[in-house]
């Protein structure tokens, strides 16, 4: 196929991508991608012109073109040259800032051009973008969730960047009144943290390796003061929320003294959340990584907020379960993540907390504790190996319990016990006559045991 006759298909495709048929618009840009997989830079091109000379094309088919693009890009992205790339970066950079309007699938779409060109051309997409990223003046918010993007699909090129983006950005967290657009921070920030975490774990293959953390502390701690003093009062959900899911990695860039001072209000702010979001798996995400940065830094204050901490994360877990959807599965696994850190530093203070609640007659109570204990045992060992024998002597109460929930729980502790060696210690042959005896239940009692516990959440 020639340049030009690419170019006429290309356009007769994009003609077609107005019609009132879903199908046929569908069609169409299955079509566009297959012709960009054989020749890529000339549909990247003809896509371009056609948009540039179409202005009045309305936003939901100029969407659909820029999708297509972004598929081709993905695949090819090797194969373009310099110019084609530079041609991209400006009319994404154009279609994205085109309206004020938050969120809409034309940005979105714009934007994830830019993201794909960025993963090989970093340095031309930042030229383009920061040219949109001036101090003093509150940015698009799709010029800073393309930033955001960029962090996360192209770590390596980004984080040399971050410290000149962070400091023309904190000034505009004042100059953000909006929820939305504070939202759109939050979100920035947080995924500047994550990728910096994951440039400065993987300085060997860094193009840059001198860089160090003391280069964002300062800008992140600013940060922090905002998003923790003023944006976490907000009353709106969602901004607390994205609050929470940025204070996570930003506590592993915290200055180590700045973060020791901030824990004493740090962790019973998150812990408050708990009762304020139904949604709780950002809260024990970011609860999580804020317990292994203090933990990182060696934190004394941990040990005065313990109890407080054991008593909130416990009555996550014992909370009843109305559904097992990924979302709240995925909550319990944030929860017992939290456990194994406290497991790994504190695990005395944390025996003592969770061995007496076995002893409770409440199945809610108990059932967790069971759930609690059997994750640590697994994630925890070698913190637990000393204390074998108190976690064996603990379950004399569980094993009397005729609950079919109890004794569910009860076979996982038994099951993980028998993987790091407690059977083989006195008191551990009781826990195996236990297993026997449940497998030899009478056929009546087998069938609704099975129904019981079938109706787990």
């Amino acid at each position: 196929m020639t340049e030009s006759y690419v170019k006429k298909l290309s356009f007769t495709l994009l003609d077609a991508i107005p019609d009132k048929d879903p199908a046929v618009q569908e069609q169409v840009c299955s079509a566009l991608c297959s012709l960009g997989e054989a020749r890529p830079e000339e549909m990247l091109c003809a896509c371009e012109k056609y948009l540039r000379q179409h202005d009045k094309l309305a936003h939901p088919y100029r969407a659909m073109v820029l999708r297509a693009m972004e598929t081709v890009l993905n695949s090819h992205i090797h194969e373009l040259d310099k110019d084609t790339a530079n041609i991209v970066i400006f009319l994404a950079s154009s279609e994205m800032t085109k309206t004020k309007e938050l969120g809409c699938d034309w940005q979105r779409a714009a934007s994830n051009v830019l993201v794909a060109v960025g993963k090989r051309f970093v340095n031309q997409v930042m030229e383009e973008v920061l040219s949109k990223f001036q101090p003093g003046i509150l940015p698009h918010c799709s010029v800073v969730e393309t930033l955001a993007s960029l962090s996360i699909s192209n770590a390596f090129g980004m984080v040399p960047f971050l410290p000149s983006i962070l400091s023309t950005m904190l000034p505009m967290l004042g100059m953000a009144k909006q929820d939305a657009m504070r939202v759109v921070f939050c979100c920035a920030l947080q995924h500047f943290s994550e990728s910096t975490l994951e440039y400065l774990a993987n300085l060997d293959q860094a193009p840059d390796p001198t860089v160090r953390r003391d280069a964002f502390a300062t800008d992140i701690f600013s940060a922090y003061d905002v998003l923790f003093h003023h944006w976490l009062q907000s009353r709106d959900a969602k901004l607390r929320l994205a609050v929470v899911a940025a204070l996570g990695p930003m506590s592993h860039l915290l200055p180590s003294e700045k973060l020791e001072e901030q824990l004493p209000k740090l962790l019973p702010g998150v812990l408050s959340l708990y009762k304020k979001h139904a949604e709780t798996f950002q809260v024990s995400k970011s609860l999580g990584q804020i317990l292994e940065a203090a933990v990182s830094v060696g934190s004394r204050t941990l040990e005065v907020q313990l109890d407080s901490l054991l008593v909130a994360l416990h009555a996550q877990i014992c909370v009843p379960v109305e559904s097992s959807s990924p979302l709240v599965m995925s909550s319990q696994k944030e929860v017992l993540r939290c456990f194994t850190v406290l497991a790994c530093c504190s695990p005395d203070r944390l025996l003592a907390f969770l061995l007496p609640r076995l002893d409770t007659s409440n199945e809610r109570l108990r059932v967790g504790t069971l759930q609690i204990l059997r994750h640590i045992i697994n994630s925890a060992a070698a913190q637990m190996e000393v204390k074998k024998p108190f976690i064996l002597s603990s379950m004399r109460l569980p094993l009397l319990d005729t609950n079919n929930k109890v004794k569910r729980a009860v076979v996982q502790v038994i099951s993980a016990m028998a993987h790091h060696g407690y059977l083989e210690q006195p008191g551990g042959k009781v826990m195996v006559e236990y297993i026997v005896h449940q497998c030899a239940l009478p056929p009546e009692q087998e069938v609704r045991a099975t129904t019981s516990l079938s109706l787990w959440p």
